[in-house]
């Protein structure tokens, strides 16, 4: 119905409203005739109104179905054939016990779901009924049926006392005695009696669990109190474990083993009910491991803000949403839409739908998501903004049915604040977003995890992997776009398009969907899972499912933080710092930690205690004493599961890795080489699950063990090495260890020629690892020539594999690959080892960094080359010292919350002048800001703080008084304030000139000599003008370029003329007049171009107008 069109109330206030039909939708229900009758009249003009609306939302129907899912075939519908199909995600609800499935059961019991596709293209929803949640403590001893029966009514009566307000008929299904062993220490006895206590509900197990831990009255007892175990396990992921099913797997049904849903709850082409005992899970291997042809949403919204306000649902409209959908493996999109708020000019290749309202835009979308139906959005920070947007933009034009995006009919979209922590991922504010039955997989979130970059935008991100970036249009110039013509529209919609098309890109080019699929399959966790939460549920995962097939069980670790205590981490031998000229042979640990653990046996089952071993008697040939002084049984008394699981991890990698070798399709290479990283990333994730103090079951005589076995081999390999290769066995010269780390040495062995330092290397890995444990192996992998090693976890060099070139320059842990440095230093350190190993020109470097320094004085460099960007892990007030970053983003709120950096994100800064003695966190200053206000920026501090130490670092193993030389001299003495005017330090930044009508790329770049320089990239049609600027034929006299700073005035207006030869000329004035009407649609760029280059749009400081005189 229209908004404009109000209702009138037909029946006297005395007659009840008709009663709703609990099964109608809310559609249905607006549609009923009888119940649309009596709750209201019409006008002839409302009446129109309302058949409009129907017509039109029956044409936007007739135009979604011909991207519906194929149709189902007669079997499937039927019901006469088996169901195989991929899982993608599995959750749970609680229903009524099915009645056909489950005669004997009543009252409400968890229901799995599973989601997934057919290799069909088919959607299907299984719900799965009997599965319990149940978990084990230890049983009594003496405890008999009876106690076992008085414990059980005992355990209730408390339960219900805990669960008042509980519609439950009985809390405690049953108590099972069971034989199990505590995967905790060695044991020498096989197995005890372990009780297995199954409650009717997910939630009832913590419940349980607390009043177990309390203690409870038993009969001859006493108050009791027990340790619980696996009472922490997530029930869908319990189901997985009980059932073989890993994440991303096949899943098969037996035709005639379930029903099909006789009132679907879902929007899936295939729904239907059985026993979790019917399921066939099939390992991925082979056949099954392939992928579904899931369909991936890549979606992005826009919205017309307010002038210098960040959009706000509750005010701010959505204006478009552009969609691509592709399916898995396919190259191209089969969808590319955009759906506009008012007309929007046509674009070739897109599907464009235009509507008059923001409540049809809206309720379109909505209607796309459920004819489209896919498995998996992506986006990028959709998550935390366009999602929750949609759905508070909903609720405020009281859409009540907008929310109903996902696979179960009238359920709603749930989004709540959410703090994800881990140690390897920091912390990050979010929201958590649930669609039931499809996969939220938002880039921005995995570009976080999985990446470590100075910007996350998707500007940044675009630039680093793909090459592209998005198109220029500024938000502060939406809604003036939108609020133009068809035209304008348009070009919004080509903006919009873009960021749902990288996204999507990025999907494919860093191949996330097969990474993430060959994880969840390695691990056993759902997809869902790899995105919300750390490492260890991975470990813990192939934990548990190792220990059922041995019928152990994992106590509920208690956390204990920091009060366990701490451990020496690995070796690092002394750094002999220097630059040294003749090669470098590197001899690397395969797989040290996880070596280390499978050599030795080490695990929770095969740890003794100092009490067992005075009482247990162990031969000790029987068992390895650690460096650190831990005793671990050896594997002829009992095999350690963690050895197993990374036996089996390892073996699966080389598999993976000789099957990637062979294969020719490129679907199946990438499902391959998915998988061996995530074996490898698996089995590298196991030595960290047992240090971790705060985690699942941390264990630091493992962690411990480990690292002290790796100490030793280090020094043990130094050792080796030392003795054998000396003039007095034959050898040339006397080899020397410069360096270890952790699982490498670098050995100089003083030859002069690449190959033989390689030959050298080759046979001392081979003599070394026979000294070993199997499977512990020493690797000749690489030759550094030239090398620098600065110090203890920072050296460069060129790294050789093959005796004839060079590889690459590699680096670690200076400067080059650090992200917490400006742009400036970066450059400047790799620039410098550039000519140090590659070029072998010292004086040249030092040259170069002279002339660095005396540009960054006179106020001769790039601003973007200036900005630091910094992590927020955590709130102002947690932070115990004050942080350049922390302070900054505190400014940054007050000034708006809005646009403020948040928990997670990375705040960018610069550091300007200030009063003498003021704090570097009180001079951080957002770049823009800087910008706005013609701030000046202290060099002294960028020459002091950011350039000083790396050059320093670099060039004193090369240098005699590195510092004079470089930091005191004629090139320090000349000092030029910096301020980011069109004076100074921009005077000299590239910009990157956009004309209105979007059909011409201007790139100008001012030289430090005055001169312009300046390349047509694109076709040039401006103001009914054809032309190419500089170059074919047609004269172009003059041209004014005018400049607007960020959310201001306009400040200057550059011109330049082209002579008859083509010398461009440029020249700037300080003010102008801004012809009336044009401010409006001049363009303003995304923050990240300021601060990521790689090459393109560098330094866009400043929006543009052309304005060609012909």
């Amino acid at each position: 119905m229209s908004n404009n069109a109000s209702r009138k109330r037909a029946a006297p206030p005395s007659q009840p409203p008709p009663a709703k039909q609990a099964v109608m939708t809310q559609e249905e229900e607006f549609m009923d005739e009888d119940v649309f009758l009596n709750e209201t009249l019409v006008s002839e003009d409302e009446e129109s109104l309302i058949l409009r609306d129907i017509e039109q939302r029956q044409a936007l129907a007739n135009r979604l179905s011909k991207w519906t899912r194929p149709p189902l075939s007669a079997d499937y519908v039927a019901g006469t054939r088996s169901v195989l199909y991929q899982q993608l995600e599995i959750d749970y609800v609680i229903g009524e016990s099915h009645r056909e499935l489950l005669p004997n059961s009543s009252g409400p019991a968890a229901i799995i779901r599973i989601f997934g596709v057919t290799k069909e293209g088919h959607s299907v929803c299984c719900n799965v009924h009997g599965f319990e949640p149940y978990f084990y403590i230890c049983c009594p001893p003496g405890m008999g049926p009876d106690d076992i029966s008085h414990f059980h009514q005992t355990l209730e009566g408390r339960m219900r006392e805990a669960n008042r307000n509980s519609n439950v008929g009985k809390f405690i299904r049953r108590i099972e005695m069971v034989q199990r062993r505590s995967i905790m220490y060695y044991q020498q006895s096989n197995s005890q009696p372990f009780l297995k206590v199954v409650v009717a509900l997910p939630t009832m197990v913590a419940s349980c669990r607390g009043i177990l831990d309390r203690g409870i009255q038993l009969d001859g007892l006493g108050m009791k109190s027990f340790l619980t175990y696996e009472s922490n396990v997530l029930f869908a992921l319990r189901f997985m474990i009980d059932c073989n099913i890993v994440g991303g797997n096949w899943i098969e049904i037996p035709a005639g083993k379930y029903k099909k849903t006789v009132k679907s709850l879902s929007y899936c082409q295939l729904e239907f009910d059985c026993l979790y005992s019917e399921l066939v899970s099939h390992a991925p291997e082979g056949e099954y491991s392939k992928m579904a042809p899931f369909r991936i949403l890549s979606f992005d919204i826009e919205c017309a803000g307010r002038k210098g306000h960040f959009p706000e649902p509750t005010q701010d409209p959505v204006i478009q949403i552009a969609n691509l959908v592709t399916l898995q493996g396919e190259d191209q999109p089969f969808i590319r839409n955009v759906m506009t708020l008012k007309s929007c000019s046509p674009i070739v290749g897109v599907d464009v739908m235009s509507f008059e309202t923001e409540r049809e835009v809206l309720l379109a979308w909505r209607d796309l998501i459920r004819e489209v139906d896919p498995d998996i959005i992506i986006g990028y920070n959709i998550c935390k903004f366009d999602l929750p947007y949609l759905i508070e933009r909903a609720a405020n034009l009281k859409i009540a049915e907008f929310p109903i995006l996902g696979r179960i009919r009238n359920s709603r979209v749930r989004v709540k604040d959410t703090t994800f922590s881990s140690r390897q991922y920091g912390t990050r504010e979010s929201k958590e977003v649930t669609v039931e039955g499809r996969v939220q997989f938002d880039l921005l979130q995995v570009m976080q995890r999985d990446y470590k970059l100075s910007s996350y935008s998707l500007n940044s991100v675009s630039s680093h992997f793909l090459s592209e970036q998005k198109e220029d249009v500024h938000h502060s110039i939406i809604s003036d776009l939108q609020n133009g013509n068809a035209e304008t529209r348009r070009r919004l919609a080509v903006y919009c398009l873009k960021d749902a098309y990288l996204p999507q890109r990025l999907l494919d080019k860093l191949m996330f969907i097969y990474n993430y699929v060959e994880m969840a399959r390695v691990t056993g966790v759902p997809i869902s899972f790899l995105l919300s939460r750390g490492q260890s549920i991975k470990v813990l995962s192939q934990l548990l499912r190792k220990a059922r097939q041995r019928n152990l069980v994992i106590p509920n670790a208690k956390q204990a933080g920091s009060e366990q205590g701490t451990f020496e981490g690995a070796t690092v031998l002394e750094a002999r710092a220097g630059f040294y000229e003749k090669p470098i042979a590197t001899l690397d640990f395969a797989s040290l930690y996880p070596s280390i653990m499978m050599a030795y046996n080490l695990c929770y089952c095969t740890l003794v205690t100092p009490e067992d071993a005075r009482k247990l008697n162990i031969p000790p040939e029987s068992v390895n004493r650690t460096p650190s002084g831990e005793t671990f049984v050896k594997s002829n008394l009992q095999k350690g599961i963690l050895p197993e699981i990374l036996e089996e991890l390892l073996t699966a990698r080389k598999r993976a890795k000789a099957d990637l070798k062979e294969a020719k399709d490129p679907l199946e290479k990438a499902v391959l080489d998915g998988r061996q990283l995530a074996l490898k990333i698996s089995a590298n994730s196991v030595y960290g699950f047992t240090g971790a103090t705060i985690g699942q079951l941390p264990c630091l005589e493992i962690s411990s063990s480990v690292t002290s076995y790796g100490r030793q081999m280090i020094e043990h390999t130094k050792k080796l090495v030392e003795d054998k290769f000396t003039t007095l066995n034959g050898y040339e010269h006397n080899a020397e260890v410069i360096y270890g780390d952790t699982d490498s040495v670098m050995v100089q062995f003083g030859v002069s020629a690449v190959e033989e330092a390689m030959n050298l290397g080759r046979e001392a890995a081979e003599h070394i690892s026979g000294t070993f444990t199997k499977p512990i192996k020493l690797e000749f992998e690489k030759v550094y020539y030239p090398y620098l090693l600065i110090s203890k976890k920072r050296y460069a060099g060129l790294f050789w594999t093959k005796p004839d070139n060079f590889d690459k320059m590699d680096t670690k842990g200076i400067e080059t690959v650090r992200r917490d440095n400006c742009l400036l230093v970066k450059n400047l350190v790799n620039d410098c080892l550039h000519k140090i190993l590659i070029d072998r020109d010292i004086p040249g470097a030092v040259q170069y960094v002279k002339n660095a320094i005396s540009d960054l004085l006179m106020n001769r460099m790039d601003l973007s080359l200036l900005v630091i960007t910094k992590g927020l892990t955590k709130t102002g007030d947690d932070y115990e010292v004050k942080a350049a970053h922390v302070e900054l983003a505190e400014r940054m709120r007050k000034r708006d919350a809005a646009t403020a950096p948040n928990v997670g994100d990375r705040v960018p800064y610069v550091i300007i002048k200030a009063a003498k003695g003021a704090k570097a966190y009180e001079r951080s200053e957002d770049p823009i800001y800087v910008l706005e206000n013609n701030i000046p920026i202290d060099p002294h501090y960028y020459l002091e703080n950011q350039i000083s130490k790396p050059i320093l670092r670099i060039f004193e193993p090369i240098l005699k008084n590195a510092s004079k030389e470089l930091l005191h001299g004629s090139h320090t003495r000349s000092i030029s304030i910096s301020t980011p005017s069109n004076s100074g330090i921009l005077r000299f930044a590239k910009k990157q000139l956009t004309c209105i009508a979007r059909v011409i790329t201007l790139s100008v770049h001012i030289a430090k000599e005055g001169r312009l320089s300046c390349t047509v990239k694109q076709y040039l049609k401006c103001l009914s003008w054809r032309c190419f600027l500089g170059g074919c034929g047609h004269s172009v006299r003059s041209a004014k370029v005018h400049f607007i700073r960020m959310f201001s005035a306009p400040v200057g207006i550059v011109q330049f003329s082209i002579d008859e030869k083509r010398h461009r000329k440029i020249w700037v004035k300080q003010s102008c007049n801004w012809t009336d009407g044009t401010s409006k649609f001049c363009q303003e760029f995304d923050l990240a171009d300021l601060f990521e280059t790689n090459g393109h749009k560098y330094n866009l400081v400043f929006a543009t107008i052309l304005t060609f005189v012909m």
